[in-house]
C-alpha cells in the first residue's frame, strides 16, 4: 500500500468558531494586514472613505497619501518593481479610479504586479450616471489580468486575495477590485482565510521536457547563438539562473530595456541592450544570429526593427510564462511555455547532456561579435552649443552612486541614456516604463520604490518635461520622509520628439520648447520649486560642478533633492534605428551617428 502522506499536507489554519462581526470597510483592511501588505498609496474620496475610517487605525499598514492618483499606481508600480512585492493603490470612484488608469495601462505593459481598490458608488445606484460613477471594471478590463467588481460585503476578503494571488502569479500584472459603497458599510462574518476559486486560471510554470531536450540540442548545434533576454526574467527572479545558462554555453548575452540587469552589464558575454537604441554589437548579433533564445521576452517592435527583416537566418527558441506571446510576433521553432527560472535550470542541465560530446565552438562568432564592439563602442559627441552633454551627467551619476542604488528613469532621452550610461549590476535597479512609454512616471514610481527599499539610495532622472506630469508627489515624499534623489536632465524642450524632429521633419521644432532652463526666463523655475515643496534644490550649468552636485545629492538625507542639470538640446540619442527599417543598419549608424566618429569614454 502507499504510504500515507495525509501528514505532510498543508492545511489552513482552523477558522474560529463564531467568526468576528466588521464591516466590509474594515474586512478591506483587515485583508490587506493578513496578506503581509505593509504599504499602501492612496488618496481618500466619498466612494472609498468608509475604507478610510479603520485604515487610520491599521496598526501595520502604512497608508501614504499621495497627490493625484496617478502617482499613486506609479508609485505602487516602482514598490513592486523595486522589491519584487505586490503593490497597492487606493482610489476613489469616478475620477480617482480614471486616474489610476494609467499606471494600470503601464503596469500591465511591463508585466508589474498591482492591485488597485477602488470604491464605487453605491449598487442601487449604479448604471444611474450617479455622482461620480464610472465603470471602472469596464473600462479597464483590457489592461488588467482581472477586475472584480465587489457588491457583497461576504465577498470581500476573497476578492482582495485572489487578487493578491492572479497579480503575483503567472505573468505578473494589475488587478483592480472595485466595491460599492453599500458593501463596504454592510456588516457581516469576517471569514479568514476566504475560498479562492478562479476557475480557468491555471499557469502553467513546469515546461514540457520534449520541447526542453530539443531546444538544448538546437543550442548545442549552433554556432552563432544569442541569449535574447528580456523583463520576464526579472519578474521571475531568474537572474542568477540566467548567469549559469550563460556560462555554461558560452553564448553572447543581450538584455532589453525592460531587462537591464538581469544580467551584469561587467560580464564579458554582455553585449548590452538591443533594439533601436541599442548598441551595435546587441544589434547585430540579434540580427546575424543563427539561434536566438528569447528568455521572457516578446520580440516588441522597437528591439526587432521590421519584423519581416529579423533576424532572417535564426532559429528560435522562445520561453515565456505566457502562451499569448508565443510565436505573436516571430514564429517559435521550439516553443516553450513555462517559469522562465526552472525552464533555465532545466535547460542548463539539459545542454549539458546534449553536449556531452563538446561544447560548440563559439570562436568566429565571439570575433566577430569583439570586432563590433572595438568599432562601435558606445560613445556620445560633446555639444557645440556651450550646454553640459546630458550623457556625462548621467553617467556621472551611475559612477559615483555604484549598482547597489536603483535608478527610476522617466520616458524620453534622458530614459535611452539612463539605460545606456549607468552600468546595472543586479537586477530591480533599473525602473522605467518600457511598453506604455508614461511620462510621469520617474518620480512617484521612485517613491515607491524607497518605500520599498528604505536602505538603498533612489534616484529619479527625469526630464523637463517629464517632471512637470507628477512632480507634485515631491510633497508627498517630503511629509512622509522619503529622501529621493531627482536629476533633471534639462533641455528645456521635449527632447525625444525634438529629436525625432531634427531627424525626420526637417528640423520643424514643432510645440517642443518647454522653456524651462536655456532663456533668462525660466517657467517654471525648478529651485523655487524644490524649495517650495521642502526639497534641497541645486542648480548645475557646468560639468566641472556636476560631481559636487552629485555628491551633496548623495549625502543628504533629511529630506529630497531636485538638481536641475542644464543641458544641451541639441544631444541625441545614439545609435538610432529609425522606425520601421531593418536592423542591419551598420551603415546607417556610420553615417547618422556621429558618435561613432567622436568617442567618448
Amino acid at each position: 500500500m502507499p504510504a500515507d502522506t495525509t501528514a505532510a499536507v498543508p492545511r489552513p489554519p482552523a477558522r474560529p468558531a463564531t467568526a468576528p462581526v466588521i464591516t466590509g470597510a474594515e474586512a478591506v483592511v483587515r485583508s490587506l494586514e493578513l496578506l503581509g501588505v505593509t504599504d499602501v498609496f492612496g488618496l481618500p474620496g466619498g466612494a472609498i472613505m468608509p475604507v478610510y475610517d479603520p485604515l487610520m487605525d491599521a496598526e501595520s499598514v502604512r497608508h501614504i497619501l499621495v497627490r493625484h492618483e496617478q502617482g499613486a499606481g506609479h508609485a505602487a508600480q516602482g514598490y513592486a518593481s523595486a522589491s519584487g512585492r505586490t503593490g497597492v493603490a487606493i482610489a476613489t470612484s469616478g475620477p480617482g479610479a480614471t486616474n489610476l488608469v494609467t499606471a494600470i495601462a503601464d503596469a500591465y505593459m511591463d508585466s508589474v504586479p498591482i492591485v488597485c481598490i477602488t470604491g464605487q458608488v453605491f449598487s442601487t445606484l449604479m448604471g444611474t450616471d450617479a455622482f461620480q460613477e464610472a465603470d471602472i471594471v469596464g473600462i479597464t478590463m483590457p489592461i488588467t489580468k482581472h477586475s472584480f467588481l465587489v457588491k457583497r460585503a461576504e465577498d470581500i476578503p476573497g476578492a482582495i486575495a485572489a487578487a493578491f494571488e492572479i497579480a503575483s502569479t503567472g505573468r505578473p500584472g494589475p488587478v483592480l477590485v472595485d466595491i460599492t459603497k453599500d458593501a463596504q458599510q454592510t456588516e457581516v462574518p469576517f471569514v479568514w482565510p476566504p475560498k479562492i476559486d478562479l476557475p480557468g486560471y491555471r499557469p502553467v510554470t513546469k515546461a514540457h521536457g520534449k520541447q526542453i531536450q530539443a531546444a538544448a540540442q538546437l543550442i548545442a548545434e549552433a554556432r552563432k547563438p544569442v541569449l535574447y533576454v528580456g523583463g520576464g526574467v526579472i519578474r521571475a527572479h531568474a537572474s542568477a539562473e540566467l548567469l549559469a545558462l550563460a556560462e555554461t554555453t558560452g553564448a553572447p548575452v543581450v538584455t532589453t530595456l525592460m531587462a537591464r540587469g538581469a544580467f551584469p552589464d561587467s560580464h564579458p558575454q554582455h553585449l548590452g541592450m538591443p533594439g533601436m537604441h541599442g548598441t551595435v554589437p546587441a544589434v547585430l548579433a540579434l540580427q546575424e544570429a543563427d539561434l536566438i533564445i528569447a528568455l521572457g521576452a516578446r520580440f516588441d517592435d522597437r528591439v526587432t526593427g521590421k519584423a519581416a527583416l529579423f533576424a532572417p537566418h535564426a532559429q528560435v527558441v522562445h520561453v515565456d510564462i505566457d502562451p499569448a506571446e508565443i510565436s505573436k510576433i516571430r514564429t517559435a521553432d521550439v516553443p516553450i511555455v513555462g517559469d522562465v527560472r526552472d525552464v533555465l535550470v532545466d535547460l542548463e542541465a539539459a545542454f549539458r547532456g546534449a553536449s556531452e560530446s563538446g561544447a560548440p565552438d563559439l570562436t568566429e562568432w565571439w570575433s566577430f561579435l569583439d570586432g563590433l564592439r572595438d568599432e562601435f563602442p558606445l560613445g556620445y559627441a560633446q555639444p557645440t552649443d556651450g550646454h553640459m552633454s546630458p550623457q556625462y551627467v548621467i553617467s556621472r551619476i551611475g559612477e559615483l552612486t555604484g549598482p547597489e542604488a536603483v535608478y527610476a528613469a522617466g520616458v524620453g532621452q534622458h530614459q535611452m541614456w539612463a539605460a545606456q550610461f549607468i552600468k546595472y549590476e543586479r537586477p530591480n535597479a533599473w525602473l522605467n516604463s518600457g511598453g506604455a512609454g508614461t511620462m510621469g512616471y520617474a518620480v512617484p514610481a521612485a517613491m515607491g520604490a524607497k518605500v520599498a527599499e528604505p536602505d538603498r539610495v533612489v534616484w529619479a532622472i527625469d526630464g523637463d518635461g517629464c517632471f512637470q506630469m507628477t512632480n507634485q508627489e515631491l510633497a508627498t515624499c517630503t511629509i512622509n520622509d522619503i529622501p529621493i534623489k531627482v536629476a533633471i536632465i534639462n533641455n528645456s524642450s521635449l527632447g525625444m520628439v525634438r529629436q525625432w524632429q531634427t531627424l525626420f521633419y526637417d528640423g520643424r521644432h514643432s510645440n517642443t520648447d518647454l522653456n524651462t532652463g536655456h532663456g533668462t526666463v525660466r517657467i517654471p523655475d525648478f529651485l523655487k520649486l524644490a524649495d517650495a515643496y521642502g526639497c534641497l534644490g541645486i542648480r548645475v550649468e557646468r560639468e566641472e560642478d556636476v560631481d559636487a552636485a552629485i555628491k551633496l545629492a548623495l549625502e543628504t538625507n533629511d529630506r529630497p533633492v531636485v538638481i536641475d542639470f542644464v543641458v544641451s538640446a541639441d544631444a541625441m540619442v545614439w545609435p538610432m534605428v529609425p522606425q520601421g527599417v531593418s536592423n542591419n543598419y551598420v551603415q546607417y549608424a556610420r553615417d547618422h551617428s556621429p558618435a561613432f566618429d567622436e568617442q567618448e569614454d
